[in-house]
């Protein structure tokens, strides 16, 4: 489990903030391609500067992103019951650690999430809301090869079991007579894919209805739970478990610098674990928009995390977050997706949710 807030690597040696430097953004600035000198350094109008030198003010919901997904490949390689041993680096938890450094190449590093971001319209530095982090993070997933899991955000606060079956028993290729020019996939092709399901929610307007907050609650209790990111309004927190009516959370607001490994490959981790107890909120002052995330290494385990929700659905005085159902429900088909790889079946409502700065989310009200 990862908690941190890093220089990015790149440009860890300057003290010159992003916002400082975006001159394209200032009404008043002219659009000159005359080079820009400020206290003995050069500057371009055009470009916006050197770039962001820090996630520091803008960062949280990035890093709270990565935390969460860390957190799933640790259970996809290492097992949930997997504990940190500092003086006993694995080789396979070197691999996490490097896939989330603040380095470009890294499969989810800060520059990769905030770069796929501009793809989806958020600019480098703007904030992020849970939604659009989970969405950029299932499109980098789909380059972790070693990782090999299906990511998949529910949307319109349902889960449709059909979709993720046929996600994670696709195996290496499409189900059809042909794979890449070879046989019709074996049975040993169409094996569970370990599942990532995260699913935006909207739990009220301006504070969270307090019917949600039993079946929050029951959440964090599931084996499968990967646990919330969300936190206050502006401020991002990733929640990992309650204790009465508070909620455990680690905390990404310190800003520390980036991680680099030395000349004989040693990576110090530290700033990547727990360095003090976890922070606690009462469940009451938590925003209400948020991302609830779990894991499932098998179809066996997607069956048991199933039932376990049909049955908080059925808990007397908890009102159920989204539902599960087996197929897609009429009022939210779309003939369209018929002509849509499995992979994007839910494509279109991805586009119609995928949050602006207010965050798209249909509101659940009862």
């Amino acid at each position: 489990m990862f908690g941190t807030t890093s220089l990015s690597s790149s440009f860890k040696n300057s003290t010159l903030t992003y916002d400082t430097l975006r001159f394209a953004d200032a009404p008043d600035f002219p659009e000159t391609a005359e080079p820009v000198w400020i206290l003995g350094k050069k500057y371009s109008a055009l470009t916006g500067g050197t770039g962001p030198t820090s996630d520091t003010g803008w960062g949280c919901m990035l890093r709270c992103g990565q935390m969460i997904f860390a957190q799933a490949i640790i259970c996809r390689h290492m097992g949930r019951e997997w504990r940190w041993d500092k003086q006993k680096p694995q080789e396979k938890y070197l691999n996490i650690l490097a896939a989330f450094l603040d380095k470009k190449d890294s499969y989810y590093s800060i520059h990769q999430i905030a770069q796929m971001g501009v793809g989806e319209g958020k600019y480098i530095g703007q904030w992020y809301g849970p939604n659009t982090v989970a969405q950029v993070l299932r499109k980098l997933a789909a380059f972790d090869v070693w990782s090999s899991m299906v990511v998949h955000i529910a949307m319109d606060n349902t889960v449709v079991t059909e979709e993720i079956r046929r996600l994670c028993r696709r195996g290496s290729c499409d189900p059809g007579p042909l794979c890449n020019g070879h046989a019709a996939a074996s049975d040993s092709d169409m094996l569970w894919k370990p599942l990532v399901l995260l699913i935006p929610l909207r739990l009220g307007l301006s504070e969270i209805n307090e019917a949600y907050i039993e079946t929050l609650k029951h959440c964090f209790m599931l084996p499968q739970s990967l646990g919330v990111i969300g936190g206050r309004p502006n401020s991002a927190h990733y929640f990992i478990g309650y204790v009465g009516d508070e909620l455990i959370y680690l905390d990404p607001h310190t800003t520390q610098p980036a991680v680099e490994s030395s000349d004989s490959g040693h990576l110090p981790d530290d700033s990547f674990h727990c360095q003090h107890p976890p922070c606690r909120m009462h469940v009451s002052e938590i925003d209400p928009s948020i991302a609830v995330g779990f894991f499932c290494s098998s179809e066996q385990d997607f069956d048991n995390w199933c039932q376990h929700i049909r049955k908080i659905s059925l808990t007397g005085g908890a009102l159920p977050m989204f539902e599960v159902v087996d197929q897609l429900p009429l009022h939210l088909y779309n003939p369209d997706v018929l002509n849509l790889t499995p992979d994007s079946s839910d494509a279109d409502r991805l586009d119609r949710f995928f949050d602006s700065e207010d965050e798209e989310f249909e509101i659940l009200s009862f």
